[in-house]
């Protein structure tokens, strides 16, 4: 089916519910083709979206302007309009839930946004609706979770007056090159025909194309092992990291020698977060462990995974102390906080497990990222952070996130002349005492 095909039934109209980093891109994307309302309890997130602002940089200013009602008059059948009011989508007839799929402080899932997300759909739904779920969740879900709460709240009768889809998301924050549009998805439908037609739906707007599932379990599960796997191997090159340390390898230099091969996979050692590939495999060891299979790669991994904040700090330490450093109210300075490079996403970001971990030895830390907000991380983890390069000089220095800026950064000018610099994500071309 050709991207530009136009699904040739009842005229659409879009509710994306969850204007976040999942759904601000997917909802400008269809509002080229569709009217589409854009919802989200946040009336902050609101008001600066129909401003054309976006905070997450997700979407630049002048392409949300390009889609917004509010600034284009000539927008009649296409359009994006935001809002948090339940009866601005209640003549919607597709609802696409992106709502965040987090897990508590013990690694449990929590489903908590997405039974309220269908509770918000559910006090509109109309017969002949389609509801369709993009959140990251273990296979079974949607239709054992997500669709009672539809049926229960509405009154209606699953797959007799409305209907559900799949198609798990995609969005690699801060890419601007492999954007939503660009990559393929996989869609899925609660029967056959509806599966054609969730299909065809994003087929519409998808140019890289999609892949219809046969069921929305086969749909749910293909997601979730995609980040798991990728979870995994990052988990093995991380356990390579510590033992070529205690060998003294270059891990950098083995995995080079290494990448010769056509099919060795190019994975590289480094802090697991963000909302996806150190969340997801915890969905699927849930519910394999519902099903009574205790999944021990899969653990091994996280634990793998989640452990190598502390390793950094204790690297970072072993060289101080080797250097005659006194750790207590040592000055050292960590560059970057978020996630990953180049976007301002502090989800379950990694890094303050490195703080955690210096701040036991009384090291005092200044924590400088251009990318994040730091009334963010103040609020999320309570850490104080700045977008101003400092003027100190200090005992060490953490390059925690390769943001592309620190390639500019001096860092000798940063330092005393007795100092330990660590990389964390093998970016700095200068000379450093240690990295993974």
């Amino acid at each position: 089916m050709s991207p530009n095909h136009q699904i040739t039934q009842s005229p659409i109209r879009l509710a994306i519910l969850g204007l976040g980093y999942v759904g601000l891109p997917l909802a400008r994307l269809f509002a080229t083709k569709y009217p589409v309302i854009g919802f989200d309890i946040n009336e902050q997130r609101i008001s600066e979206l129909n401003n054309g602002i976006d905070l997450t940089l997700e979407v630049e200013e002048d392409l949300l302007k390009s889609v917004l009602k509010k600034h284009n008059s000539q927008l009649t059948t296409n359009y994006l309009h935001c809002s948090n009011k339940l009866e601005d989508i209640a003549d919607c007839n597709y609802y696409i839930v992106t709502v965040p799929t987090p897990v508590d402080k013990h690694n449990k899932p929590d489903l908590t946004p997405l039974y309220k997300a269908s509770e918000t759909v559910a006090k509109v739904l109309k017969k002949g609706d389609i509801v369709i779920y993009e959140s990251t969740v273990y296979p079974g879900v949607t239709e054992e979770e997500c669709v009672p709460v539809l049926e229960k709240l509405s009154g209606f009768k699953f797959n007799v007056d409305f209907f559900a889809g799949y198609s798990p998301e995609r969005i690699n924050p801060g890419d601007k090159e492999h954007t939503v549009d660009k990559i393929l998805k996989v869609t899925a439908g609660s029967t056959p025909e509806i599966g054609k037609k969730v299909d065809a739906l994003y087929n519409s707007v998808i140019t890289a194309g999609t892949h219809l599932a046969p069921t929305i379990k086969v749909a749910e599960a293909a997601k979730v092992i995609e980040n798991s796997q990728r979870d995994i191997n990052i988990a093995f090159v991380n356990e390579l990291a510590k033992i070529f340390n205690i060998l003294d390898i270059n891990t950098q230099d083995v995995l080079e020698a290494a990448g010769t091969k056509w099919n060795f996979l190019p994975f590289k050692p480094g802090l697991v977060g963000g909302h996806c590939i150190g969340v997801d495999p915890y969905y699927l060891a849930q519910k394999a462990m519902e099903a009574g299979y205790h999944p021990e790669i899969i653990l091994a991994g996280r634990r793998m995974n989640d452990s190598m904040g502390e390793y950094v700090a204790s690297e970072v330490v072993k060289l101080m102390i080797k250097k005659e450093i006194v750790l207590h109210k040592a000055e050292l300075l960590l560059l970057g906080v978020t996630f990953k490079e180049n976007c301002p996403d502090v989800r379950n970001t990694k890094i303050v497990d490195i703080v955690h971990a210096l701040k036991e030895y009384g090291i005092n830390i200044t924590i400088y990222d251009p990318w994040a907000k730091p009334e963010e991380v103040l609020h999320e983890y309570g850490i104080v952070t700045t977008k101003t390069l400092p003027v100190s000089q200090f005992d060490a220095v953490i390059l925690g996130v390769s943001h592309d800026v620190f390639n500019d950064l001096d860092i000798s000018s940063l330092t005393k002349s007795n100092n330990v610099v660590y990389d964390v994500k093998g970016f700095l071309t200068a000379e450093v005492d240690g990295r993974l």
